[in-house]
């Protein structure tokens, strides 16, 4: 049988590079074949035997191949294939993502708040995908080559994934990646939840701990129903639930800090009119440092 791929998008740029990397990490730990796939409208198609003189594809080549060549170096045995592709970066990258296990892209931080900066054809990639999509920036911790955690190697005392949780959406699909990535990392998984406090809970004299202990507590138990199957089938990974009485993108920002990668949810069949990216998943690609998995679920 052959083995699964994963792709990373290049375009010559930091955070590119950074998913390439940790594309790289990911595919190795899962055994998996690594596509770097860079494509641009104007490439042009070529014979096989075109002398290297008047290869018009000469610069996006040599770009791939560069990337190819760092990445190789921290894995040795690891199966890479370099892919031009002359299509609209978005089609082709979209093509990508139904072929993959995994589409992995980068993203620009900016400044000093740690956000993403994403660019028209990474959110509309990350809205339309089937499958799911990683988004990495560069400077982090997980991506940064000589930093990612080789196999074996011991975790950082935080070191964890973290899953948003939404309790009356659907979520297989994301809790298999989450209690997968979590399982074959050897780490902890973090599920979150945020329930705002109904009006009620609000009185003049400030919050009711009653309501907000009643709410949390059947936030709890929802949450524990909802991963019992999971933890049954993934017994070696040690869960933590977090149930916080905000709305989940606070949540969820307030808890992630220090994880390895967090795992969001997103519809894969929205109203018409409404965004590719609900507010979690958006609130998370804008404003968490770690890499961030969007998986959509039915």
């Amino acid at each position: 049988m052959e083995p699964e791929t994963i792709t990373a998008g290049l375009d010559g740029s930091p955070e590119s590079l950074a998913a390439a990397h940790w594309a790289a990490d990911e595919a190795d730990r899962r055994q998996s074949v690594l596509r770097l796939l860079h494509a641009w409208i104007l490439l042009a198609a070529e014979a096989p035997d075109t002398p290297p003189e008047r290869d018009r594809n000469a610069g996006a080549r040599q770009l791939v191949r560069r990337v190819r060549d760092e990445v190789q170096e921290r894995h040795p045995g690891l199966r890479i294939v370099e892919d031009l592709v002359g299509a609209e970066a978005e089609d082709a990258l979209l093509r990508a993502a139904d072929a993959s296990q995994l589409l992995v892209l980068g993203s620009r931080a900016l400044g000093v708040w740690e956000s993403y900066v994403l660019g028209d054809v990474s959110l509309d990639v990350v809205g339309r995908a089937r499958g799911p999509v990683v988004l990495v920036r560069a400077g982090d911790r997980a991506a940064t080559p000589g930093h990612g955690r080789a196999s074996g190697t011991a975790p950082a005392h935080d070191a964890r994934v973290v899953v948003g949780l939404g309790l009356h959406v659907p979520c297989e699909r994301l809790l298999a990646f989450a209690f997968d990535a979590a399982a074959s990392r050897g780490l902890p998984l973090q599920a979150v939840h945020g329930r705002p406090l109904p009006l009620h809970a609000y009185t003049p004299w400030g919050l009711d701990p009653d309501a907000e202990k009643e709410l949390t507590k059947e936030a709890e138990a929802e949450m524990s129903e909802a991963l019992r199957p999971w933890c049954k089938r993934y017994p070696g990974v040690l869960v933590q639930q977090t149930v916080l009485p905000e709305s989940p993108t606070r949540a969820l920002v307030q808890t992630v800090f220090g994880a390895e990668l967090l795992a969001v949810g997103r519809r894969l069949h929205r109203p018409p009119l409404a965004p590719r990216v609900g507010p979690v998943a958006h609130a998370a690609l804008h404003h968490v440092g770690c890499p961030v998995a969007v998986v959509p679920d039915d």
